[in-house]
């Protein structure tokens, strides 16, 4: 179903390109002290796992596509559990974020470089694990609002502020001069989690917020827990009447 968004995949591809190329390099050339000679490499791996996160929650507006369809009543229909269900979903989802995303990481690594591959492939591996939890949250959000706006509205906002509080654009060192408080969030933050581990596995260890270690048990949790949730819910859900 996500073929089906050429725009949007179009899109998608075009504003990587872009922030890598203009926005990328021309931040890095402003960058003075510490940073400066790598915030270039720093930007692009958290760029990465911007696309990640933002294509995989793309899931949940296909649950409003489908029950606008009355697929809804199709999948009920079917010999599988909910819990299945909405596992399948979160899955699926997670595996077409790194389907699309794939060759975008093909091109940070060619950018970056890499200097571990195990490191590399510890660091991918726990990524789909943040792409599953992604979907889930989504898929959770979605079922559980049972209204395509006010999807629509909250996870404009939600998204906004995940990234933003995170090392996603900039380590931690420089959110605690502006503030503890955000620095504070982006400790728990799975975006955080994400790109801190990326960086890991390309080579990038400067200004890590944490062990690559606590960065996988913050994204295992990160995926146990949405799957958790997102499988109550949808049980609940599913049945409890009528989308908006």
């Amino acid at each position: 179903m996500f073929l089906r968004y050429k725009f949007l995949i179009v899109m998608r591809a075009i504003w990587f390109i872009a922030q890598v190329s203009f926005f990328g390099l021309i931040v890095s050339r402003l960058v003075v002290f510490e940073l400066k000679g790598i915030y270039f490499q720093y930007y692009v791996a958290g760029i990465i796992i911007m696309m990640l996160y933002s294509v995989s929650v793309f899931i949940g507006y296909d649950i409003f596509e489908e029950a606008e369809h009355g697929v809804f009543e199709y999948l009920l229909s079917l010999p599988v559990s909910r819990k299945e269900l909405v596992l399948g979903r979160s899955i699926g989802g997670g595996i077409r974020s790194f389907i699309f995303v794939g060759p975008l990481i093909a091109i940070a690594l060619a950018i970056v470089g890499v200097t571990q591959i195990m490191n590399l492939v510890i660091a991918l591996s726990a990524l789909f694990l943040f792409a599953f939890g992604a979907s889930g949250m989504s898929i959770t959000i979605a079922v559980a609002l049972k209204s395509g706006d006010r999807f629509d509205i909250l996870m404009g906002v939600l998204n906004a502020l995940i990234i933003r509080l995170s090392t996603v654009m900039y380590p931690q060192v420089f959110i605690e001069d502006a503030s503890n408080v955000y620095a504070g969030i982006a400790n728990f933050n799975p975006v955080t989690f994400a790109s801190d581990l990326f960086r890991w596995g390309v080579g990038i260890e400067q200004y890590l917020t944490m062990t690559p270690l606590l960065a996988i048990l913050g994204i295992v949790a990160f995926f146990f827990v949405f799957t958790f949730v997102g499988v109550t819910v949808y049980e609940r859900r599913l049945e409890g009447g009528g989308w908006k």
